[in-house]
């Protein structure tokens, strides 16, 4: 049997009709949206500067070691002309729900993101077939695969493909899917006709920068990230300051308190992905089984997962304030002290803060009591 002939389009309809099948594959791939945008990015350029130059980054120097790459595609990638922005929801049908888990201070609570498989493996994967969809249509051509895996200025791309708008908390908004979702983008040569960004519908709402517990969000659209939990327990690899950790509660990998007050998450939808499911019981995990994970237990029970990249050491750590942060208990106390011979230097300086906080916390209870 022959082979149909593959031809790129020769016409502005073709190039139509190329770019509506792409939306097509991508949803059929299970992605909720796809769109495209060109590679004009000079505004969001110009607030990159300004972020680093403040020093809003923190420790997270490859914010800033690959210069003009991340704001302008084409020097990251030659010939780039359009990016393909795709989105997947993330959030698991079946799993504790979160307010109840921070309300729990005996409990960890994990970011949403994290609770299942590596995003950056299930979006990669889809993305790349999405690309090899479109190569046996119409033949070879240019592109490369990202998913949070090289200097890529992802929400502003998305914005610009009609994803969402970037909100006052800086993450991407939907107006019918909320936030709970990730991003991945194929570089292309191909001149496809590009989306329109959506109008920003946040208002006078300041929701997400009132109920900050670490004021973060220092105002509309701008985050100092070395205020940011999810900073503090994924991206430092340090001590975590200490006017910081009493606000951290028992958030032990990342933080999703920003979207979980936003109104406009009452539209979001539930992930489909079983990949995305929680492992190991991590939506609503005891902080004492948690500490109690030597390293190759931590490396085990952590594999395919997002959580793995911070290292026991980090781990360890985040779960130590946690549990400064509990309520106390002789349970409580025996597990910080089992933990205080760590050859971590990190790992001591936190478990001796936990420590202290409780032994402040018995004093005055014994004052109170005489």
């Amino acid at each position: 049997m022959q082979q149909p002939q593959q031809s790129t389009p020769a016409t502005a309809a073709d190039w139509a009709q190329l770019a509506r099948d792409i939306r097509g594959w991508g949803e059929a791939l299970g992605f909720q949206q796809v769109g495209i945008a060109d590679t004009e990015l000079s505004a969001h350029e110009a607030y990159l500067q300004n972020w680093l130059a403040a020093g809003h980054h923190g420790e997270m120097d490859y914010m800033a070691r690959h210069g003009s790459k991340r704001s302008r595609p084409a020097e990251l990638v030659p010939d780039t002309l359009r990016v393909i922005s795709a989105r997947m929801d993330y959030l698991p049908p079946h799993s504790t729900d979160p307010d109840a888990v921070l309300a729990r201070p005996e409990l960890g609570y994990v970011s949403r993101y994290a609770l299942g498989r590596d995003y950056h493996k299930v979006l990669r994967q889809r993305l790349q077939q999405l690309a090899s969809k479109i190569e046996t249509v119409i033949g070879g051509f240019g592109y490369r695969v990202f998913v949070d895996s090289a200097p890529v200025l992802e929400k502003a791309l998305a914005e610009k493909a009609g994803l969402g708008w970037i909100g006052k908390h800086t993450n991407l908004l939907n107006r019918h899917a909320g936030s709970w979702f990730f991003l991945g983008e194929i570089y292309t040569d191909l001149p496809l006709p590009v989306d329109a960004a959506p109008t920003n519908h946040c208002g006078t709402c300041r929701a997400c920068i009132d109920i900050c517990p670490t004021r973060a969000i220092i105002a509309p659209y701008q985050l100092d990230a070395r205020r940011c939990i999810s900073y503090l327990t994924i991206e430092l690899r340090g001590s975590i300051p200490v006017e910081f950790r009493a606000a951290l509660g028992n958030r032990i990998y990342g933080c999703d308190d920003c979207q979980l007050v936003c109104p406009w998450n009452r539209y979001a939808r539930l992930s489909a992905e079983n990949g995305f499911a929680p492992r190991h019981r991590l939506d609503a995990p005891d902080l004492i089984d948690l500490f109690a994970w030597d390293e190759d237990e931590f490396l085990k029970r952590t594999e395919g997962s997002a959580i793995r990249r911070i290292g026991h050491i980090s781990w360890l750590r985040n779960i130590a304030v946690a549990l400064g942060n509990a309520p106390t208990s002789a349970a409580v106390v025996a597990a910080l002290h089992r933990r205080l011979p760590h050859p971590s230097n990190i790992v001591r300086e936190h478990v001796t803060w936990a420590l202290d906080q409780h032994a402040a916390t018995h004093s005055v209870e014994t004052n109170s009591i005489a």
